[in-house]
Formats: structure tokens, C-alpha cells, sequence
């Protein structure tokens, strides 16, 4: 089997799995309680949030867990919404965001929320002069992604932060989730960013956790209420087992990074040149100023589910876009943002890579890739 859909889940370490099994049946206390076996919990909890902390550079304070990518979107757009709506109901987005944060948007337009989709290039970056101009004196909350995760777009992050440094009333959110062991942390937590979003499952962790970056001071109101876990701001029992592992994936993930990542650019840069040979490909993907995992393309005239599907015979395993997305056989909305003609944007197949791929599969996909090729293209 080859897994080249990296970008939807990765596989947990061997190492993360165990520190998940001996937690859970080593530590089963509560963090909540009070007695001996609560203390240790909330000892594990406060290491594990130290740990994130240090390696993204930031304070444990501003470390807050959650169920996941999902959720960490909705809490920051609804949160921040819900707190500044004195001050202002207008949010600006890119046209590219994940459905997370694009239908957490769309509902708020439902309860008197103004929203504007900031439009990108037709590479797939944020257009920085059109997201400027659609600024205004009522702008609570600009929502930008790190890397999109349809094409691998880095978005210009840099040059927003830069525009909103005279805008101090004005939230800034970075998704993520798809650029923790991609990028260098310091390319995306930039030191304008409010809140930031991650995933565990997206870096070698168990799926069902997540992080949320607040920065110290930042007010938000809470998605859910209850017992007053995380400072009162998302209640509910930690999922400690999960948290503690997550912790050790990212570690893991962040061990030699440059290396990994020169790896996967390097594999990706080989099926790149493999695919630029044929003239029936269409190439959404590139890579300078794209992620080094993400290579997103298309078979003129084929839609990227039977291509998707033609790989599974091999044991092959590809997406059409994003997870999400796939199963709904409906175009990329991200190349439909850039205005590619919608019988092209079907075509697309993503082909996302992980440090933990080999030279040797990359060499397997390609023969594979000429057979399939050969058989689509008559």
C-alpha cells in the first residue's frame, strides 16, 4: 500500500499510540477531581500544554485544547464574532477558507453578521490589494488560512499581518491546521496573530484533538459551557490520553523538520517533473510559495474521482480535494476561487505527502501513473 493522502490524515507514530494506550489505562483520574489520582491527571494535562507551548514558542496559558480543527475554527470565528459584536459585525475571509471556517461564517451572516470573501489570484493567493479594500471602520475578524489545503497555497500571511498592524481592533485568525511540520512555525504564528487553529491527526496524532492558540489578553466568548475546564473557556473533561499523545506527536513531527521537509519537497519536485512530461495534465499546484507535501492536479477531460479510483486498484491512495470535499464529487471550491473553468476544476486529484513516504514509492506511483495514464488518455 502507498498513502499519499497525508493531507486528510497521517497515520500516529508507534511512539504516539504508546504514550495514548499508557495513559489511558495508567492515568484514569479525572483532571477535575481532587484526589490523588485527579492531581496526576492535571499534572500530565499542565505538561503536555507546556510541551505545545514551547514548540510553538508561546506562553501555556495561551494553549487551549479542543476535539479538533473543526471545532477550533468554530469556536474562534463564533467566539470572537459573539464578543466584538458591539463594536462591529463585519468579517472578512479568504474566498479559500476550509468549510470550517467558511460555513461557521455563512451562519453568522444568519444572526446580522456582515461577511466578505477577500478573492485570490488566480495561482491561489489572497489578493492583497483587494483584501485591503475591503476593510472598514466596523471589521471585528479577518480569517486567512496558513496553507489551503486543496492546493497547497501558502498565503501571504506576512503582508496581512503587516496591514492590520494599524488596525489593533481587529482579530486576526490564522488556520493552521495544514501548516504545523510544513512550514516553519514563525512563517504562520506571526507575532500579529490573535488565535491560531491546529489538529493532531493532521501531524501524527490521534484524531479528536485539537489546539487553539489564544493570545494572551485576546477575549473570546466560549462555544460550549459547563464545568469551567480551560480557564473557563471550553468546558468539558480533557481528553487527556489524546492531549498527552498529541503532545509527543508533535515533538516528533517537529525532530529534524528542515530535513523532513527537504525530503517531501524533494519527492514532490519528482513527480512534479514526471507530470509536467504530459500534455493532458493540468498542474493546480507548484513549488515555490506552495507547501512541500500538496501536488494537486488533474487528467484533461477526467474527473478526479475515476482517477482517484483507478489508483485505489494499485493500492494507491490519493484524494480528489480536500477529505471533507471528496466523497461529495462536487469541484474544488479553492480552484473554483481562481476562476479555473469548472469542467478543468472536476479533474483535480491532490497527491499529499508525509516525511514518512519513500524514494521508492514515489517510484511506484510513477510507473503506475504512466500505465493509468496511458489507459484514461485515448
Amino acid at each position: 500500500m502507498i498513502y499519499f493522502d497525508n493531507a486528510a490524515t497521517t497515520a500516529p507514530y508507534p511512539e504516539v499510540l504508546k504514550t495514548y494506550t499508557d495513559t489511558a489505562t495508567r492515568i484514569m483520574g479525572n483532571p477535575s477531581s481532587l484526589h490523588n489520582l485527579g492531581t496526576t491527571a492535571t499534572r500530565l494535562l499542565s505538561a503536555s500544554r507546556r510541551q505545545f507551548a514551547e514548540l510553538l514558542g508561546v506562553s501555556s496559558e495561551e494553549i487551549f485544547f479542543t476535539s479538533g480543527g473543526t471545532e477550533g475554527d468554530n469556536w474562534v470565528v463564533k467566539g470572537v464574532a459573539w464578543e466584538k459584536a458591539e463594536r462591529g459585525r463585519h468579517i472578512i475571509l479568504s474566498a479559500i477558507e476550509h468549510p470550517a471556517v467558511k460555513n461557521t461564517a455563512a451562519w453568522l451572516k444568519t444572526q446580522g453578521f456582515e461577511v466578505d470573501l477577500a478573492p485570490v489570484t488566480a495561482d491561489g493567493f489572497v489578493d492583497i490589494s483587494a483584501f485591503s479594500a475591503l476593510l472598514r471602520n466596523d471589521t471585528i475578524l479577518v480569517s486567512v488560512m496558513a496553507v489551503n489545503n486543496e492546493i497547497g497555497s501558502i498565503q501571504p500571511l506576512t503582508e496581512i499581518a503587516a496591514i492590520l498592524e494599524n488596525r489593533p481592533g481587529v482579530t486576526f485568525h490564522v488556520d493552521a491546521v495544514q501548516a504545523l511540520g510544513k512550514l516553519a512555525v514563525s512563517d504562520f504564528l506571526l507575532p500579529r496573530v490573535d488565535f491560531a487553529t491546529f489538529s493532531a491527526h493532521k501531524f501524527h496524532g490521534p484524531r479528536g484533538v485539537g489546539i487553539v492558540y489564544a493570545k494572551a489578553g485576546k477575549r473570546i466568548t466560549p462555544l460550549l459551557h459547563g464545568g469551567g475546564q480551560e480557564e473557563n473557556l471550553r468546558s468539558t473533561t480533557e481528553n487527556l490520553a489524546g492531549i498527552a499523545a498529541s503532545a509527543k506527536a508533535l515533538r516528533l513531527t517537529l525532530d529534524n523538520t528542515d530535513v523532513k521537509r527537504q525530503h517531501v519537497r524533494e519527492m514532490k519536485r519528482i513527480i512534479l517533473d514526471e507530470l509536467k512530461k504530459h500534455d493532458r495534465v493540468l498542474l493546480f499546484s507548484a513549488i515555490d510559495d506552495f507547501a512541500p507535501n500538496i501536488l494537486t492536479f488533474g487528467l484533461k477531460g477526467i474527473r478526479g474521482e475515476v482517477v482517484v479510483h483507478a489508483f485505489e486498484q494499485h493500492e494507491i491512495y490519493l484524494s480528489t480535494t480536500s477529505a471533507c470535499a471528496s466523497k461529495k464529487n462536487a469541484a474544488a471550491s479553492t480552484l473554483m476561487a481562481m476562476h479555473v473553468p469548472a469542467e478543468d476544476a472536476t479533474t483535480a486529484v491532490r497527491i499529499s505527502l508525509d516525511a514518512m513516504n519513500t524514494m521508492t514509492e514515489i517510484e511506484q506511483f510513477l510507473t503506475i501513473f504512466r500505465t493509468i495514464y496511458q489507459n484514461l488518455i485515448r
